[in-house]
């Protein structure tokens, strides 16, 4: 919890040393209504007392209630403003430290852990920064204020005090040995909850298709059912504490007048009056102690859980991602849409075995490469690797002739065109998400965006919805179809004007047809402009100036399409499953 406090801008600390002193002002003001009140009751008692100075008395004890209401508004708005402030500024940090990581950081933390981190986690440490600051400062002051005031006025009293004090440390730590553990698990039951429900909603229409409702809400109940038979225990445990709290406070009142009166019963006449007013004195302060205590309860309530949200915040915001920028922006002069692979392996963080072995390939300025092979032979992986998504374990990628690990990523980016293997739109509208290939501007220039979708053959179908250009797309594109979204997500691509186009197995939703026009559009608008392609289908990489075959992670065969005919079993089995004899002979 200390680490993300540190977080807190110099600012904050400003305010949180000014709520310190409204927070002494408070605690000094509600100490001193005992007094007034201790000198009412002598007035009253006194004979001949004037009532001037009863209303005088009650007047001050009025100003001073007023005075700590008003100090419990300031503190509570300082506390309010930190806690809403820091919390935005810890959104934003997380947002942008996500955004900076790579997909092993990603996969690392698990996509519904780091939703989890952004908005749960984050509340419970704003609840307890907004609460904290009222109670967490306050308590221990009133605490130790009102000890102070009643030390000497009762060796018995005292001793009451004391003996209900101990019962109520003895019972927060008791709550707290059993409690805690269960605390801690709440955030990971919530992870696994979210997780639930993101990936049942991301299905849904699988779910549906195999009428897997059931089952689907047999794995909600039992995470839910998890969490609720967690969080009723913490709540059990918690809910045990204010009735037993307030028994002791009422026990503990109970026990200074029972102790008062035995006392002013043996005493003499002219001791019983100051006995009288040091005993509801007495009851006052030992009040405000146990309150005190009753105020960290409710802290306490709070830390637990909020400590394990800091903790997980901290874990990301302190992982350090393995994909670090270089500081290159351009490569070698007169090498402008250059790809070397030069011996490159790779596996995943974690696993044993290489999905990509001994690499080595280039794609020359406008050359179309294709990669094709079986499912799971490393294709979207080696492509993946351009844009740095992951680091190659062995060996190099160069583009322009500089490693892309010597290019700033932002740089690195810039020059490709990306179009992934699952279209991703996003909520907004089709200029949006096609200007969206702007570097993110979604305010492209229109013509740009007209052109691009043009070229990505989806004039016909843009122009007939309603809006057109600026019709709207719902969030993952669920309103429009999958070859739409594809052409949609390659207008994206076109937009952005790089030097490479990387299509990860982007035509397989579009008709062979289309296919062919898109592809014959590509080549004539973007001439000069160096393409990579990962595709299943013979048809769309056979006029590929070079074309990859990999085969379990390893290059088998390379060469065009007549070339790989002769020399490639592997390319051959895959054209005589696609393409009939009268097509191989072509």
């Amino acid at each position: 919890m200390i680490k993300i406090l540190k977080r807190l801008k110099a600012a904050e600390w400003l305010q949180a040393m000014a709520s310190l002193v409204f927070i002494v002002s408070q605690v000094w003001l509600d100490l001193k209504l005992p007094e007034y009140m201790s000198e009412i009751t002598m007035l009253t008692q006194t004979p001949g007392s004037e009532m001037s100075d009863i209303w005088l008395a009650g007047g001050k004890m009025l100003l001073c209630a007023l005075g700590s209401l008003v100090a419990a508004v300031i503190v509570g708005f300082f506390a309010a403003r930190i806690a809403a402030s820091f919390s935005q500024r810890l959104r934003s940090q997380l947002f942008a430290k996500v955004d900076s990581f790579s997909m092993e950081e990603i996969n690392q933390f698990s996509t519904a852990s780091l939703i989890t981190r952004s908005t749960n986690d984050i509340t419970q440490v704003q609840m307890l920064i907004t609460m904290g600051l009222q109670m967490l400062i306050k308590a221990p002051i009133m605490a130790v204020w009102a000890l102070t005031k009643i030390t000497g006025k009762g060796r018995e009293w005292s001793i009451a005090t004391g003996v209900a004090v101990v019962i109520l440390i003895t019972m927060i730590a008791l709550i707290m040995i059993f409690v805690m553990p269960k605390f801690k698990k709440m955030q990971t039951l919530t992870d696994n909850l979210n997780r639930v429900t993101r990936e049942n909603l991301t299905g849904l229409r699988v779910v549906r298709a195999y009428n897997a409702e059931g089952y689907q809400e047999e794995k909600f109940e039992a995470a839910n059912e998890e969490l609720t038979a967690t969080q009723l225990y913490t709540n059990r445990g918690m809910a045990v504490m204010m009735p037993m709290m307030t028994a002791l406070m009422s026990g503990m009142t109970l026990a200074i007048y029972w102790i008062g009166a035995y006392l002013i019963n043996g005493a003499e006449a002219v001791d019983r009056l100051p006995l009288f007013s040091n005993m509801v004195v007495f009851s006052s302060y030992s009040v405000q102690v146990i309150m005190s205590f009753m105020m960290l309860v409710m802290i306490f309530v709070l830390w637990p859980r909020a400590s394990v949200s800091a903790k997980r915040i901290n874990e990301v915001l302190e992982t350090k991602p393995t994909i670090v920028d270089g500081h290159r922006t351009e490569g070698k002069a007169g090498r402008k849409g250059e790809i070397e692979f030069q011996d490159v392996s790779f596996k995943y963080p974690g696993a044993a075995d290489y999905v990509l072995e001994n690499i080595s390939f280039s794609a020359k300025v406008g050359e179309t490469v294709a990669f094709i092979g079986s499912t799971g032979s490393g294709k979207s992986t080696l492509i993946n690797l351009i844009p740095r998504f992951y680091d190659t374990t062995e060996g190099n990628i160069l583009i322009n002739g500089i490693n892309v690990k010597e290019y700033e990523q932002e740089s690195l980016h810039n020059k490709i065109g990306y179009v992934p293997q699952k279209a991703v739109m996003f909520r907004g509208t089709i200029g949006s998400n096609v200007g969206y290939g702007d570097n993110g501007k979604v305010n492209s220039n229109l013509e740009d965006i007209k052109t691009a979708v043009r070229i990505a053959q989806g004039t016909d179908f843009v122009e007939n919805m309603k809006g057109q250009y600026g019709a709207e797309i719902a969030q993952g594109g669920t309103n429009v179809s999958g070859g739409q979204k594809q052409r949609l997500a390659i207008a994206r691509a076109v937009n952005r004007k790089p030097e490479i186009y990387i299509f990860d197995d982007s035509f397989s939703a579009l008709d062979y047809k289309t296919d062919r026009i898109l592809r014959s559009a590509l080549k004539k608008e973007t001439a000069g402009v160096t393409s990579l392609i990962v595709a299943q289908r013979i048809g769309t990489i056979m006029d590929a100036d070079q074309i990859i075959v990999l085969d379990e992670g390893r290059i088998v065969g390379k060469g065009t399409h007549k070339e790989l005919l002769n020399t490639c079993d592997v390319y051959l089995e895959i054209a005589m499953s696609q393409l009939n004899e009268e097509e191989l002979l072509a």
